[in-house]
């Protein structure tokens, strides 16, 4: 045993997904692999012109939810969601899932039923088959969900393909999945707070609650892209918050990038929680994370197909990677964008309100 003991929050999520790269690298390597670790999904190919794409995702509770206020049939339409994700974000289509199971003792048959519930609404909407898993007991509910895809190889879409002068965009609106958690958080000290008196207040923020609690992955983009004649050069869901994943893109492709501010698409919903918390609303987007809409880039010569989409907006500019990934505002000009957002084993919870951010166009502070 080693007389060393390095804690792993020393290292972060993807410290530690790096190291074991690292670690990993001498290992045989199929040559029908065309993309292993560094992407939503690896990719392989299958037949002449075919290929699947495969990801898993881990659910924990403690971690990533709270039984005492998601529904299980919400909890089992997201496990499957967050999975989809990151397969339409290579733009593939999802064939095939399974599930892993750690199931906790104090857990009823009636609330795993409306897991499988859940589940079973998620494969219906995605057009996919559960083929297969394993359950076992365990501390905490544990759901790890695999899910396999498959994408003509002439259309699949990796992290790495952004070139200087591509414009970057974003799929329906962001920050509303923090601003659920901010609304249920805050309805839960509530709760604590005043016991029986408590009368909860949420009839007018469903949206926002719907968008943490039961998220949707937007495989409809897939065909929407394909229709209107647009092949992103790169693709990334947005998991972990834009700043995030505009590193990741930045990184994978060798560029730099600037988000501009006020170009950021918000539900009226997501705004009237920040004006609700005096929050920069700006920080949802950036920080908050699990929105599971898609960051893409596009050729200027395919910009018009983008303005003629419903619901996509384009947010900024590909750029030379000496210029960094950067925010930009009319009131501040040109600001360092950092990748901060959630981050698994660190032991600071990372607070979007924390962040010093150019103002929002909407003034909410």
């Amino acid at each position: 045993m080693s007389e060393h003991f390095t804690p792993v929050s020393t290292l972060g999520e993807f410290g530690i997904i790096q190291r074991m790269s690292d670690r990993l690298v001498d290992l045989p390597r199929s040559s029908g692999l065309i993309e292993g670790i560094g992407d939503d999904a690896a990719v392989y190919k299958v037949s002449e012109g075919t290929l699947h794409v495969i990801t898993t995702d881990a659910l924990i509770e403690g971690v990533h939810f709270d039984r005492t206020f998601i529904p299980m049939s919400f909890l089992g339409f997201k496990s499957i969601s967050v999975n989809v994700s990151d397969v339409v974000a290579m733009n593939a289509k999802p064939l095939y899932a399974t599930i892993a199971l750690g199931i906790p003792r104090n857990m009823s048959v009636e609330m795993l039923d409306g897991l499988y519930d859940g589940i079973k609404m998620a494969c219906k909407k995605y057009g996919m088959e559960l083929v297969g898993g394993d359950t076992t007991t365990a501390h905490a509910l544990y759901i790890s969900i695999t899910v396999v895809g498959e994408v003509a190889e002439r259309d699949v879409v990796f992290r790495r393909g952004a070139n200087v002068g591509d414009f970057l965009c974003v799929t329906g609106d962001v920050g509303g999945a923090y601003a659920g958690l901010k609304v249920l958080l805050d309805q839960r000290q509530a709760l604590k707070d005043l016991g029986e008196d408590y009368e909860p207040d949420l009839e007018a923020l469903q949206y926002v609650i719907q968008r943490q609690l039961r998220p949707n992955a937007r495989l409809d983009m897939i065909e929407a892209f394909k229709k209107a004649g647009i092949r992103p050069t790169s693709m990334i869901d947005i998991s972990d918050g834009i700043a995030s994943e505009v590193h990741h893109i930045a990184i994978r492709s060798g560029v730099g990038a600037t988000v501009r501010i006020p170009a950021l698409p918000f539900d009226p919903e997501t705004r009237l929680v920040a004006d609700q918390f005096m929050d920069d609303i700006d920080a949802y987007a950036l920080f908050g994370g699990e929105d599971y809409e898609l960051l893409f880039t596009v050729d200027p010569s395919e910009v018009s197909k983008v303005d003629a989409l419903e619901g996509v907006s384009v947010i900024g500019n590909i750029e030379e990677a000496a210029r960094g990934v950067r925010a930009y505002s009319p009131e501040t000009g040109l600001l360092p964008l950092h990748p901060a957002g959630y981050q698994h084993f660190d032991p600071n919870e990372v607070n979007p309100d924390d962040f010093d951010l150019p103002p929002s166009k909407n003034g909410a502070k």
